[in-house]
C-alpha cells in the first residue's frame, strides 16, 4: 500500500511537465492561461535544460489578479 502512495504522488508531481507543449518561442503575453505550463526551446537556457513558462492572471493583460508569468530553467 505504502508504495502504491508513493507510486501516485509521483505520478502527480511529474505530469505537468510530462504534458507541457515545447514551443520554440515564448506565447505572447495573454495567451497562456492562468496555471497553464509550457515548455520553450528558445536557447536562452544552459545546454541541457529547458524553459518552463507558467501563465499567470496580470492586470496589464486583461487579468483579475496580479500574478505574473513565471519562467524558469529546468533539466530536460
Amino acid at each position: 500500500m505504502k508504495s502504491y502512495a508513493i507510486s501516485v504522488l509521483m505520478l502527480a508531481l511529474s505530469a505537468p511537465v510530462a504534458t507541457a507543449e515545447i514551443l520554440k518561442k515564448e506565447p505572447k503575453m495573454g495567451a497562456l492561461q492562468e496555471g497553464q505550463t509550457v515548455m520553450v526551446d528558445d536557447g536562452s537556457c544552459p545546454k541541457g535544460q529547458i524553459k518552463r513558462v507558467v501563465g499567470g492572471n496580470h492586470r496589464k493583460v486583461g487579468g483579475t489578479k496580479q500574478n505574473e508569468r513565471s519562467r524558469t530553467c529546468v533539466p530536460r
